[in-house]
């Protein structure tokens, strides 16, 4: 059977370009992206907007464990693995993902954030990507020299490491298509915080 559809997609090919008579070259396509005069207010506004995202500025050398105890003093289950953290679980430690399970607030880093969406770069530093998304909420910590304008410039900064895996998250996760009613951490955490330091 693959053997007659493969034959099939060549006969198709085939006969397009026995059918084609004018080429033309690509063109070439210079977009340039939206630029802010003030990508980081510009971010503060959009992730909190758009994104629905609670942002948090640190100023410098604040205690981050205090800002994240007073963004959730009911959390029982801290899990991180960002250096400085104090937490009850660590991605890296666990055997299994599912271990994760009942962590009321995950502890990531970003790396670059975008000023035009609100989102955030989030690579997989960890063993168990799990955290960023079975977390009840999540707090990412994302520096004000890391965002950039636009999504063009963004993509240039992704770096992927050893895990080959990053997502970008910009805000909780959220869903309308269960009886047309929006409904917050249907794939995804609840509510996030960005820790703007």
């Amino acid at each position: 059977m693959t053997k007659k559809a493969m034959s099939a997609k060549e006969n198709i090919l085939r006969r397009l370009r026995e059918n084609t008579h004018e080429t033309y070259e690509m063109p070439q396509i210079e977009i340039e992206g939206i630029k802010f005069a003030d990508p980081v207010a510009q971010f503060i506004q959009t992730a909190t907007t758009t994104a629905a995202a609670k942002l948090v500025e640190i100023p410098e050398g604040a205690d981050i464990n205090a800002e994240i105890r007073k963004a959730y003093p009911e959390a029982k289950v801290i899990a991180s693995n960002v250096e400085g953290i104090k937490s009850d679980l660590n991605p890296d430690d666990v055997e299994k993902a599912q271990d994760l399970d009942g962590t009321d607030v995950g502890v990531i880093k970003g790396e670059v954030a975008c000023a035009e969406n609100g989102c955030v770069w989030i690579p997989q530093t960890m063993k168990e990507k799990a955290i960023c998304f079975i977390s009840e909420y999540l707090v990412i910590l994302v520096s004000r020299k890391n965002i950039v304008s636009n999504m063009h410039e963004a993509y240039e900064c992704i770096r992927f490491n050893d895990y080959g895996f990053g997502t970008f998250i910009s805000g909780p996760s959220k869903t309308a298509d269960i009886e047309q009613a929006l409904v917050y951490g249907a794939q995804a955490a609840r509510g996030v915080t960005i820790l703007l330091i």
